[in-house]
C-alpha cells in the first residue's frame, strides 16, 4: 500500500508543478493577480507534498 501511496504523492507533486508552471505563463500574458495567486498556491502545494514524501516514514511513525 505504500509503495501506491508514494506514487499518487509523485504524480500530485508533477501535477501541481505542471499547473504551477502553466498558470505562471498565463499570468505572462494576462497579469491577472489570480493567476499569480493560482500559481503561487500551486507552487507551495508541491512544495508541502515534496516535504510530505521526503519524511513520509516520520509522518506513518516508523
Amino acid at each position: 500500500m505504500i509503495p501506491f501511496h508514494r506514487l499518487l504523492i509523485s504524480t500530485a507533486i508533477v501535477f501541481c508543478i505542471g499547473f504551477a508552471v502553466w498558470s505562471g505563463w498565463d499570468y505572462r500574458q494576462s497579469r491577472s493577480v489570480g493567476t499569480l495567486a493560482v500559481s503561487l498556491t500551486f507552487l507551495v502545494a508541491a512544495a508541502a507534498l515534496t516535504y510530505y514524501l521526503r519524511h513520509l516514514k516520520r509522518f506513518l511513525g516508523r
